[in-house]
C-alpha cells in the first residue's frame, strides 16, 4: 500500500476527517452562531431551526455551534498542563542519583494516584466554584501523576544506557542529557500516552461539565446539552445525539491520528 510520508493514508485520512468536523465546529462555530433569536416552543426541525429547539426553546444548531469551544479548549489546556508538570518531574526522578530526591518527588504522586479522579474534582468543586480555567487545572491535577509515572518509567530505561553515562563523563549539562537524549528516546512512548490521555481528558471534562462542574447550568456546552436534554431524548433526540456524537468523534479521530503518526515513527 502506498504511504504518505510513512503514514497509511486510510487510517490517517479517516482520523483527520472524523476529528475535523467536531474540531471545526468547536473552533469556528461561535463565529457563525449569530445572535440568539426568540425562543420557540417547538421541538421539531423547521421554521429556521435546522435541528429543532431544546427543552427551553433554544435553537439546537446554534447551541451546537457555541458548545464545543469550552470542551476542546479545556481538554487541550488540561492535557498540556499535565505534561508540563509530569515531564520535568519524571525526568528528574529518572536521572537523579539521589534516592531521597526521587522519593520526595514520586511519593506524593503515588498518593494522588490513589484518589479517584472524578471524586477529587467533585470534592474540590464542592468547596470552590471553578470556571473553565479552574476546571483545566483540576483535570490536569488528576492526570499528571499517572503521566509522571509513565515518563519516569520510560526515562529510567533510557537513562540507564551507556550513552547517558558517557554524556555525564563528558561533563554535558543536565538539559542536554534529559532533553537532548532521554527526552528524544521516550518521544514515541509519550506520543502514545498523549493520544490515550487526551481521550481520557476529553471524557473527564465532558463528565465534569455533565455534572455541572466548571460550567454554568444553562451554558452552551456539548456535555451540558446532553445532560439538560436527556430526559426528552425521545421527544427531541437531536439535542442529545448530535453533541454526544461530536464528543465521541473528537476522541475517536484523535486516537486514529495518533495511531497513524506512531506507525509512521515505527517505520522510520
Amino acid at each position: 500500500m502506498r504511504t504518505l510520508g510513512g503514514i497509511r493514508p486510510g487510517r490517517f485520512t479517516l482520523g483527520l476527517v472524523i476529528v475535523a468536523v467536531p474540531l471545526a465546529l468547536a473552533l469556528l462555530g461561535p463565529l457563525f452562531a449569530g445572535e440568539p433569536g426568540p425562543r420557540a416552543p417547538s421541538f421539531t426541525p423547521g421554521g429556521g431551526h435546522w435541528l429543532g429547539t431544546d427543552f427551553v426553546g433554544r435553537d439546537v444548531w446554534q447551541q451546537v455551534l457555541l458548545g464545543g469551544r469550552s470542551v476542546v479548549l479545556v481538554a487541550l489546556a488540561a492535557t498540556a498542563l499535565a505534561y508540563l508538570v509530569a515531564l520535568p518531574l519524571g525526568l528528574i526522578s529518572a536521572l537523579t542519583h539521589r534516592t531521597w530526591l526521587e522519593e520526595l518527588l514520586m511519593r506524593p504522586v503515588d498518593v494522588l494516584l490513589a484518589v479517584p479522579s472524578l471524586l477529587l474534582i467533585l470534592l474540590v468543586a464542592a468547596v470552590f466554584s471553578p470556571g473553565a480555567v479552574g476546571l483545566s487545572m483540576l483535570v490536569a491535577l488528576v492526570n499528571f501523576p499517572d503521566a509522571a509515572r509513565i515518563v519516569r518509567a520510560a526515562a529510567a530505561e533510557a537513562a540507564s544506557r551507556p550513552a547517558v553515562e558517557a554524556l555525564r563523563m563528558q561533563g554535558e549539562t543536565w538539559w542536554r542529557m534529559a532533553v537532548g537524549y532521554v527526552g528524544r528516546s521516550i518521544a514515541r512512548t509519550l506520543a502514545a500516552d498523549a493520544g490515550v490521555r487526551l481521550t481520557g481528558v476529553l471524557y473527564l471534562v465532558a463528565t465534569a461539565a455533565f455534572l455541572g462542574v466548571g460550567v454554568e447550568p444553562d451554558a452552551a456546552d456539548w456535555a451540558v446539552m446532553v445532560d439538560r436534554n436527556r430526559t426528552g431524548l425521545f421527544v427531541q433526540p437531536w439535542a442529545v445525539v448530535v453533541p454526544a456524537l461530536l464528543i465521541v468523534a473528537l476522541t475517536m479521530g484523535s486516537n486514529l491520528l495518533f495511531d497513524a503518526v506512531l506507525q509512521r515513527r515505527r517505520r522510520t
